[in-house]
């Protein structure tokens, strides 16, 4: 069978393991941690994935967490007012249920299960050099490491990547003993406060190393009030600064949160990167390919939090043109076409992720508020977190939107 190397041991890069691997393919993945340094280290992400990447999971046998993690039912949109009201908040509902696993739980279990099921897993940091030898011995190396001196290998592609620089300060915390939002006690939600000029505070149920728990995820536009975060090593200090955040810019959020607590002393993340677009292709020293997968080659902002979904729906296409392609050579003809394959998926996310990052213009205001009226507009809405493709249909061009919010009008509850 044919001999596949995978470097990152991310969700995308795990979960096409995984895939490749019940398919009977020789795979060898290589990761520079352990799964225990995994569990112990740092949380690596915020992953509130919707019902599409959640069926990729299923559909391997690999969604070992889904009966402890929270089922996130609905999704929740609050604007904040200039005195610190809310001037929007409602709730939509989800068709299908989302969940969110702590990284750092399902990784180092994947990894666990692939050697168990007699995968090679190889730690340790791979630079070009040993990729320029190991493309001699394997059909085929998929590059999933989003960060360090790997992602170099792939060009920027300057006509899908709009922005140069990051365009949030991303800071994230993990903790217990959050209270309910009085406005829906009966379901799981994520609730998303938009601050508008100042960035945005995401709240989302999760499964963590310790159980149930909640994750306070700030968003700040870079030089504003909430981008403080940088160079804040203590995690106690961490979770005081996203708390006096909440008290200033977010008053209902804040109400819930005198009895949290960090969840673990490597619950909190801070960092930011430019949205980027890169070449699918890598071409190495000694002239061998190798094939970006996932946010090596589509790194999106988190603000529509779309990551894990994106990795996850990347896999399952990859997965897919692997074994649809036999035998026959894994030459670059075939690396484009497998990229454009997810492309079709990922470019709306793109589209709708540089959208969100900007001021919002006046028919996409038009459209929150009137999802505060009409549930029906407020389900749409959420559900495209699921279909991102959707928005092209009411979202982006003012008279879709005007349209779509008539028919939305005129159709009883």
């Amino acid at each position: 069978m044919r001999k596949i190397l995978i470097v990152g041991a991310g969700q995308s890069g795990l979960q096409l393991a995984l895939g490749l691997q019940s398919q009977g393919y020789e795979v060898t993945l290589m990761s520079n941690r352990t799964p225990d340094e995994i569990r112990s280290g740092r949380v690596m992400s915020t992953q509130c994935m919707f019902h599409t990447a959640l069926q990729h999971e299923r559909e391997l046998g690999i969604n070992f967490w889904e009966s402890q993690a929270p089922r996130i039912e609905g999704l929740g949109i609050s604007v904040a007012a200039p005195d610190a009201t809310r001037a929007v908040d409602w709730v939509g509902r989800l068709e299908g249920y989302a969940q969110s696993v702590d990284q750092r739980v399902k990784m180092a279990g994947w990894m666990e299960t692939f050697a168990q099921r007699g995968g090679q897993l190889v730690i340790h940091g791979a630079a070009v050099s040993d990729l320029d030898y190991f493309s001699r011995t394997y059909d085929l190396v998929l590059v999933a490491a989003g960060k360090g001196e790997l992602v170099s290998m792939f060009a920027r592609d300057a006509a899908r990547s709009p922005y140069g620089e990051p365009q949030r300060a991303l800071a994230v915390a993990y903790v217990h003993g959050l209270g309910p939002r009085p406005e829906h006690p009966e379901f799981d939600a994520v609730r998303c406060n938009l601050v508008p000029g100042v960035g945005e505070l995401f709240i989302m149920p999760t499964y963590t190393l310790s159980g149930r728990a909640d994750i306070l995820f700030w968003e700040g536009v870079p030089g504003g009030p909430l981008d403080v975060f940088q160079g804040v090593k203590d995690p106690a200090e961490h979770l005081s600064l996203t708390l006096e955040l909440m008290e200033r810019f977010l008053p209902w959020e804040y109400a819930r949160t005198s009895g949290v607590e960090l969840t673990d002393a490597g619950g909190t993340l801070a960092g930011r990167y430019a949205p980027t677009v890169r070449n699918p292709v890598g071409r190495l020293p000694g002239g061998g390919l190798v094939l970006g997968v996932a946010d090596v080659v589509v790194a999106n902002d988190p603000i529509t939090g779309q990551g894990s979904n994106s990795a996850s729906k990347c896999a399952a296409a990859y997965l897919a043109s692997i074994t649809e392609h036999g035998d026959r050579p894994f030459d670059e003809a075939w690396m484009r076409q497998t990229f454009d394959r997810y492309w079709e998926t990922a470019r709306h996310v793109t589209k709708w992720t540089n959208a969100m990052l900007g001021a919002p213009p006046e028919h996409v205001l038009n459209l929150i508020g009137a999802a505060g009226q009409i549930p029906a507009v407020a389900d749409r809405f959420v559900n495209g977190f699921n279909d991102p493709a959707d928005f092209e249909n009411f979202f982006y061009d003012p008279e879709k939107t005007a349209a779509y919010l008539a028919s939305a009008s005129a159709t009883p509850a």
